[in-house]
């Protein structure tokens, strides 16, 4: 076989990427990480991680990515912090462009590039990010006990979490910018139902309003073109998520319809030799802890593919 550069190169540096990092470097493949920011991912600005294994306390996000990262390098995983360009997967040989000009081949390759939350693009939200704006009810939710909160998004994802944050919320106002929800009947008869849910129709979020203590309240305007303003402490923004798929060949590699990559149960794409795990799979629960053992398998997948080449 042709030689390559590297047995296997994971590109993407969050939690999937550092545990197929892991378990490569342990396996004492020669294997190459490539990020082009920080390690870490999504997870670097999530305050607080409170569902993960092992920390019964919860975990700052940043700490989290740190232990992790630390975990690898204890293998000396090699990690080039560097912005991919394209991707050329088709071959036996895959060959990686980087946006310098430089080239890396590999004979196999796990895609980490994860997805970010869709925004809806107003003043304060990346200001407060972490601070009262959350695109995570599973992850945030705890942190809003006894408060009153706002979900904006009609569909099944922000129902679905609008009732899950009853839980913890003395009030949800769902914000939607028409004049009913696109979820599902039987939640919507669940979320009508709730008395601590309440709707505010043909409405959009114009500007989230806070301070360095976080959210204070939100800037609405409705259809008829009147303004108002919601007090919360906290904005879950669910109008779903969209792939970090800009550099991958979406014509060598199967995707769903919104762009996320379609793998089998090892994390295989359609291609030989290419897996994916993390964020950037089609799915339906996209979590820390899934990411991880998505990655522990599509390691383990790439290397019976390693072993068994000529």
């Amino acid at each position: 076989m042709q030689q390559a550069d590297y047995q296997l190169i994971i590109v993407g540096g969050g939690p999937a990427g550092l545990t197929a990092g892991l378990y490569a470097a342990r396996a004492r493949l020669k294997t190459l990480l490539l990020e082009k920011g920080a390690t870490g991912g999504q997870v670097l600005v999530t305050d607080w991680v409170d569902n993960y294994p092992a920390f019964p306390e919860g975990i700052n996000g940043f700490d989290l990515i740190d232990k992790m990262t630390a975990h690898v390098d204890r293998f000396d995983l090699e990690k080039q912090f560097s912005t991919v360009a394209s991707l050329d997967l088709a071959q036996d040989i895959k060959t990686i462009s980087l946006e310098d000009g430089n080239k890396l081949t590999s004979q196999a390759v796990i895609l980490c590039t994860g997805a970010k939350p869709r925004k809806i693009g107003v003043k304060g939200e990346e200001e407060l990010r972490g601070k009262g704006v959350s695109y995570c009810a599973t992850c945030d939710g705890p942190f809003y006990r006894n408060q009153e909160i706002a979900v904006v998004g009609g569909g099944n994802t922000a129902i679905q979490e609008a009732i899950h944050l009853t839980k913890f919320a003395d009030k949800i106002t769902v914000i939607h910018r028409r004049d009913e929800l696109r979820a599902t009947k039987i939640l919507q008869e669940k979320a009508f139902a709730e008395k601590k849910i309440d709707f505010l129709w043909n409405a959009e979020v114009s500007e989230i309003v806070g301070g360095a203590s976080g959210v204070e309240s939100l800037s609405i305007a409705h259809k008829d073109g009147t303004t108002s303003s919601l007090p919360v402490t906290g904005i879950f923004i669910l109008i779903g998520i969209v792939p970090n798929n800009e550099v991958l060949p979406l014509d060598q590699l199967e995707t769903d319809e919104s762009g996320f990559l379609i793998t089998d149960t090892e994390m295989s794409t359609t291609l030989p030799g290419v897996y994916a795990a993390g964020d950037i799979r089609s799915k339906r629960s996209r979590q820390i802890i899934n990411a991880a053992g998505e990655a522990a398998t599509a390691e383990q997948s790439a290397e019976y593919y390693l072993g068994h080449l000529e």
